[in-house]
Parts: structure tokens; sequence; C-alpha cells
């Protein structure tokens, strides 16, 4: 611990136990040792001393024997040049200090109670109950100790409103040079009171036990810990009550003091003044002390440092949300704007930050805005994610970027579908008409983040573009992320693992579809490798993408397993009996939607076409790609038709059943200058270096019958390989 800090605080402590001292003798005197001591209306007599030692504290006298503890926790008075080297000498200090406090508080109940038309001092037993249970069911995640005096009037209301933004209550005590948050609230007509959330407890600093005597009794009502088992009051209030001291202004040693205690408890302690920091985990859930904090930043700071998982209760848009709404389709009538689908460029990139580099709800767009354009038009659109959490990793950027897809289809009156660069989106005429803006996919994106993820996610900041130049500088960077994200894991086989991975996120449009996923077969969206399908089972146990032990294969040349069976027949409602993983031709996998290509099967040519999402012009099959993703789509099991992810493309798995690689002979020309490395690279393995070239496009022709003699001009190998179909 900090040694200015121990110190500060160990020296506060001695003079609060001091003025306890001479406190409780001058009551004594006053209204005699036997006068009776409570806070009103409790069962829990002083109940930090209650909960921590299991004595209850009924009279005056009966005070004695605490002080004589609080006494015996007192570590040497610092000297000069003397520092502590671990924490517990100041955490000592600090329960001598809250010991000393409910005396002081105690004794002024006994004589002159601390209640007036600002100060409400101790809650009973009836708000504790009534208020404590909020604590527990998770609908106030937590309190804030709030001390000090803000930069002015104006500022401490936006602090407090910020805090009661993220279910907060707001607990006051203390001052600085005789002015109180509390006071400051009322310079601008802030209502105060438990109603509210405001809790002003007292003016002095020794009001502080009232907000953490709350947290003791929640311990003892709520937590089942007895009265003097210190550790497990202790432990509950560190693990659920995600509270913490937010100082404002000067601190001084018996502020220092008080927060000492608050560490024991696991609340640590933010101020925005450059007090020395305890930056070191240990009794908290991460740092103790963190000083310097801005203003305008502190209360975020504060929600980071307690590591409290702020819960959007509502989606901020003024639409309807839910599950009811992922199937609503928004028909080219009834659209007021769309982006992406082969009409505008597209894209949805999510990346890891660090923490100071996340402003969280921050959402800007950058472009013409939904007031901004006519009914009817199209705009490109760039959605960046920028997403920071103490145990965020990066392999998690395409777990929640492909979540996306499912987070806005909730919204009504908004169509969503794709991911990564093929993204395809509507807003609605009706949607338009009630308010809803570009933003709002921003909204809806934030709240689900941090709902959905929170053991990850901690910050969001969302950034969309809607003007072509930014867009498509956005989208290159998005797409080196992507091919990065694809080659981690090249060199992994399906036989190197006993695991595959399901996914079924996509079933609110395709209710049978379910993906299996492997090192050499990715999603077909693209979006999900087996790596990704790892990582996101970790992040949700119970999400998405389940592990599927693989067994012993039934036709390990199809790719057959009697588990993956079983597994597929469960989860599509017993639509799909049985799945090939390496055929296209005999029990080929569903598809949903979202695949980035289709594969089919070319008769004339024995061999398999390949068109891109992008691609927008006819096919040797005798359909664009539009028309064939209706036939292949919505959960079908279509032998001679499979959707894919580009990458599939040259896994040495693609349709390996069918004859592999070497049965492509059509593809776009934008689709091939796409893969071309990763094609040549695979033409190179296959012994064939020149085979890319021999893989027919839409120059060559649209029609098998155009293809088929430039196919057998450059002697393409499908020609001569066994027949496709049997």
């Amino acid at each position: 611990m900090s040694r200015i800090i121990a110190a500060a605080a160990i020296k506060g402590a001695y003079k609060e136990v001091e003025t306890a001292e001479r406190m409780l003798a001058e009551t004594k005197e006053a209204v005699g040792a036997t006068t009776k001591v409570e806070f009103p209306n409790t069962g829990y007599y002083l109940p930090i001393i209650y909960a921590l030692t299991g004595i209850p504290v009924k009279t005056l006298e009966d005070m004695d024997k605490i002080l004589e503890i609080a006494k015996g926790l007192l570590p040497p008075m610092p000297k000069k040049r003397h520092w502590t080297p671990y924490l517990g000498h100041a955490l000592d200090a600090g329960i001598a200090t809250l010991f000393a406090g409910e005396i002081i508080e105690g004794c002024k109940y006994a004589t002159n109670p601390p209640v007036d038309d600002l100060w409400l001092g101790a809650a009973d037993d009836v708000i504790m109950r009534e208020r404590g249970v909020e604590f527990v069911d998770g609908t106030a995640p937590g309190f804030c100790a709030l001390v000090g005096r803000a930069s002015s009037p104006e500022m401490a209301d936006k602090i407090v409103v910020d805090l009661l933004t993220k279910n907060l209550y707001v607990w006051i005590s203390g001052h600085v040079d005789g002015v109180s948050i509390a006071e400051q609230l009322l310079e601008v007509d802030r209502q105060m009171g438990w109603d509210t959330r405001i809790v002003p407890y007292g003016k002095e600093m020794s009001s502080a036990v009232y907000s953490l005597g709350f947290a003791a009794r929640a311990a003892m009502s709520f937590g089942g810990a007895q009265p003097g088992d210190y550790k497990k009051v202790l432990r509950y209030n560190k693990n659920r009550i995600f509270a913490f001291v937010l100082a404002l202004d000067y601190v001084d040693e018996q502020k220092y003091a008080y927060a000492a205690g608050a560490i024991n408890y696991g609340f640590p302690t933010i101020a925005n003044t450059p007090i020395p920091d305890i930056l070191p985990t240990g009794v908290c859930t991460y740092e103790h002390v963190v000083g310097g904090v801005p203003e305008e930043e502190i209360v975020q700071k504060c929600v980071e440092v307690r590591g409290l998982k702020v819960q959007i209760t509502e989606i901020p848009i003024p639409m309807a949300y839910g599950p009811a709404f992922e199937g609503e389709v928004i028909r080219k009538d009834d659209m007021y704007v769309q982006f992406g689908g082969n009409i505008t460029p597209a894209f949805e990139y999510v990346r890891m930050r660090e923490m100071d580099e996340v402003t969280d709800g921050k959402i800007e767009v950058i472009g013409p805005e939904i007031d901004d354009v006519e009914e009817g038009s199209a705009l490109p659109l760039g959605i960046v994610v920028e997403v920071a959490g103490r145990k965020m990793q990066e392999d998690f950027e395409s777990i929640l970027e492909r979540q996306i897809h499912h987070f806005i289809n909730g919204a009504e009156g908004i169509w969503h579908m794709g991911q990564r660069d093929i993204v395809w989106t509507r807003i609605s005429k009706k949607a338009q008409a009630k308010g809803f803006k570009i933003r709002h996919y921003g909204e809806i994106i934030h709240a689900k983040m941090l709902n959905d993820f929170p053991s990850i996610v901690d910050k969001v900041q969302v950034t969309i573009y809607t003007n072509l130049e930014d867009v498509e500088k956005w989208l290159q960077i998005a797409r080196q992320a992507y091919r990065y994200r694809d080659e981690k894991t090249a060199g992994m086989t399906d036989e190197s693992v006993d695991t595959f991975y399901s996914c079924t996120l996509c079933q609110s449009f395709a209710p049978t579809h379910v993906c299996v996923i492997s090192p050499e077969r990715l999603g077909l969206c693209g979006a999900y490798n087996w790596l990704d399908g790892k990582a996101a089972y970790e992040i949700d146990p119970t999400g998405p993408n389940q592990p599927i032990k693989k067994g012993d294969p039934e036709d390990p040349v199809k790719g057959v397993w009697p588990n993956i069976n079983e597994f597929v027949k469960e989860k599509s409602g017993g639509n799909t009996q049985r799945v090939a993983m390496y055929s296209m031709m005999e029990d080929p996998m569903t598809s949903c939607g979202c695949f980035e290509c289709i594969v089919a099967f070319l008769p004339m040519c024995n061999g398999v076409m390949i068109v891109n999402r992008e691609y927008t012009g006819m096919t040797p099959c005798g359909m664009p790609f539009s028309t064939l993703a209706s036939s292949v789509g919505g959960g079908q099991q279509t032998p001679g038709f499979i959707g894919i992810g580009k990458v599939y493309i040259t896994s040495k798995k693609f349709i390996s059943a069918d004859g592999g690689f070497q049965r492509i002979v059509w593809m776009p020309k934008e689709l091939k200058e796409t893969l071309r490395e990763q094609l040549q690279k695979r033409c190179e393995e296959i012994g064939d270096p020149d085979f890319i070239n021999k893989i027919a496009d839409e120059d060559v022709g649209v029609t098998e019958e155009e293809i088929l003699p430039w196919l057998e001009q450059v002697g393409h190998p499908a020609l001569t390989m066994p027949p496709m179909l049997e």
C-alpha cells in the first residue's frame, strides 16, 4: 500500500478514535452511562460493530468495550520516515475508524439525533429490507458513497445523474470547507430522499458509517452471515454489493481513514484529486485507490474500477424490442432506407481496445442521418464497434461481431442479414415515422453487448459511417482483421481435434438450420471459425455455440459421425437426420441465408460453380445468387447445393468426398481476385500451379454450354474425374 495513504489513514484513525473516546465520555456524563443507544427502528444495534464483532451495543457503557477493541486495532503511529509495507495495518486502522464512527453517531442519537430537513441519518429496518432486496435481485447493482464537494453545483448534479442512470444508489456524507454535495444539489433544485435514490446521510464524515452499516445489514439479512462472522460479511459485500467511494475535492486524514475502512468491504476509492494510487489488486476486485480522475470521467472510472456490470433495462430506441421481431422481413415497398446488399458497400467490425481508449456509451454517426435522405435511398454503412474489458481478449472480437446480426434484428421495423462485409440491412417506413435513426443501431449494440456479455465487456463505443469515403477506408482495415482471424486456424486439421462446435445463431431466420464448425470448415457465414466457436462457448456455455464430441466416425471420407448426426437431429427438431461434412452431393449440411458463397453442381461440366453474394449477374446453373439463395437457404438440406464461407474454398476438406478443389469450374472474377493469393497457394499444394487459370468466369460465359468448350480447351481436370452424380 502507498506509504503516504497508509500513514494518512492510520493518523486519521487515531484522531477518529480520540474523538469517539472524548464524545463517549461527554455523552455518558450528560445523560448517564446506562442510557439506551440505538439507530431508530433496527434490530441490528450498531450494525458494523454487530456484524464484525457479534457484540450488541445497547447502552452507552456497552461502547466502552468497543472503544478498547478499536484502540487495539490501531497500528503504531507512523513516524516521519515510518511506513508500512503491506495493506494490513491500514485496513486495521480502517476498521477502528468505522467502530469509532458508529460510537460517534450512536452518541448523537443518545442526545441530539442528527436528522433534519436535509440529513436523513440511519435507515431503519423497513427501508433496509425494502431497498436491500434491490441489491440482491440486481435492480440496484450497488451504491456510491459520495463524499466531499464538487467543483460546482451543476457538476455535482451531473455526477449524481450519471450515477443514477446506472441504477446506483447515491449515499452522501462529508464536506469540504463546510460545503457538502447535498447542499450543492439543493442549489440546483435536485430532489433527494430514499424515493429518489439520493440519500444524504449526514454532513460530517462519521455519517459514512450509515452506508457501510447498511451494507453490513444486507450481508446479515440477505447473505446469511451471522453476527460476528466478519469474513462472511466482508466477502458478501465484495462479491455481491458493487459499491465504491467517490471522493471529490480535498481528501484529508479523516477521509483516508474511512476509505481504508471501506476497502475492507472490497469497496475502492476513486478521487478527482491527485492522491497516491494503490493499483495492485488484493482486497478489492481491482485497484484499491485511484486518484486524479477528471470529474467528467470519474463515474465511468468508478464503474470500471469496481467491476460493476451495468444492465440497461430498456433499449433506448423508439421501437419495440424483443425476440418476437427477429424473424420480421422488411420488403422493398415497406423500406425507407437500406444499406449494403450488393447495392452499397457495408460492413461490421468489432475491435478490442484498451480501457482508456473507449468512452462507454459514445455513439457517433459520421455522414448522412436518416433525415438527410429521401425515402427509398441506399447508403453505404460501416459499423465500427470498439470494446474494452478487463477480461476481453482479441479472440472474442469475432464472437461479439457476429452478435450484431442478432442484436439489430430484435428491433421492430428493422431487418438485418449477413455479417462482416456482406451486410444487408433495412429501416422500415414505420420505424422512420416513429423517429428511428441510424444512430439507434449504435444504441442497440451498446446496450446488448453490455447486457449479454457482462463477463468480458465493460465499455462499448460505436461509430457508424454512412459516407462512402470513410466506409471504403474502414472496409480495408476491417478486411485485414477478417483475414488475420481466418489465418489463425492454419495448420489445424479436423483429425487433430476431438470436438467440433455448433452454431445455431441463425435459427431466428432458419429454425431447422444447424452449422457444424470444424478446424477445416468454418461457419458458412464466414464469421466463425473453430477457434471462434471454442471461445464463444467459453464466454457463454449455454449459448448458440456448443461443443460436439466427434466420437468414432461412421464414414471418415464423407465426414459422417453418429454423434454429430444425433446432435444435428436434436437441434434441428428432427428435420435433419444425417450430415456428411465433406460432401455436397449426399446429405450436405443445411444452409441458413447468411452464407458468403453458394456452391452448385454443374452436371454437364462434372464440376461445381461458386458464386459469392456480391456477384449479381447470371451463373452457369441458370440462376443468379438471389434466386439460388432462396432455394438453398432457410435451413434446407439440398443435395448438389451448399452455402459456404469463402475461406472454405481453399480448405483441404472442401467437398473432399466429391473430388475437392479441382471440381471448381466457374467463379466470378471478383471472387477469384479477392482470393487469388489463397487460391494460388492451394494450386501449388495440389501440384497444379496453373489450375487457377483453368477456372472459368463470367468473361468466358454464364451458361454451361458457353463454358464447357473452354474447359475442354484448357484441359480442366474435372472433365476426366469420376462422375459426381452416380
